[in-house]
């Protein structure tokens, strides 16, 4: 994977810039874009949307320079989500394992990663929560135990349901972060 720098530098000079044509039109000292091509420095954001302007790319675009758009790649990752149907904690182990493979090489997917895992993690711990409760209220003979394995049934239903839908969304080209979260674990 290239560093920023080397980005920068590979822009440049399909630009036909020399650095000091680029520190020069960007304002920045010519030091500066020397460390930054060398990888001796990351530039702050002023000098990098400077730079950028006159590069004439998007700063998203500098980011994610390299990185691939692959929609059929962000289904399976999403539609990864149903694997629990199958695996226990299925719905975190094989996104997370898809999300470290790839999340530097596709556009979108660390953050999309982030808020998938960031989701199930939080709703695996309230369907936990659930099971456990209709668990203990059936050891005690409570009438109420059926309705906690209700409560886990339909969570699973709607995760399975949701997951589905946020899949066929990325599908028709909308990205954007669809799982809400309460607590961030991953950032």
């Amino acid at each position: 994977m290239k560093t920023l720098g080397n980005k920068i530098a590979e822009i440049r000079k399909n630009k036909g810039l020399t650095q000091e044509d680029l520190a020069e039109s960007a304002k920045v000292n010519l030091r500066t874009i020397q460390r930054l091509e060398n990888g001796e420095t990351t530039p702050r954001g002023n000098t990098l949307h400077a730079i950028c302007e006159v590069l004439e790319v998007n700063l998203e675009e500098i980011l994610d320079y390299g990185k691939k758009e692959d929609t059929n790649f962000l289904t399976y990752f999403h539609l990864s989500v149903l694997s629990f149907l199958v695996i226990p904690l299925g719905n975190i182990i094989l996104p997370m394992i898809l999300w470290l493979s790839k999340r530097d090489k596709i556009v979108s997917l660390h953050e999309q990663g982030v808020n998938v895992l960031n989701f199930q993690l939080m709703w695996t711990i309230l369907e936990f929560v659930s099971l456990m409760t209709a668990m203990l209220l059936k050891l005690e003979h409570s009438p109420h135990n059926w309705t906690f394995l209700v409560i886990t049934f339909w969570l699973y239903v709607i995760n399975s349901i949701y997951a589905i839908v946020v899949t066929l969304l990325i599908r028709s080209g909308r990205v954007r972060k669809y799982y809400p979260t309460l607590i961030q674990m991953i950032k």
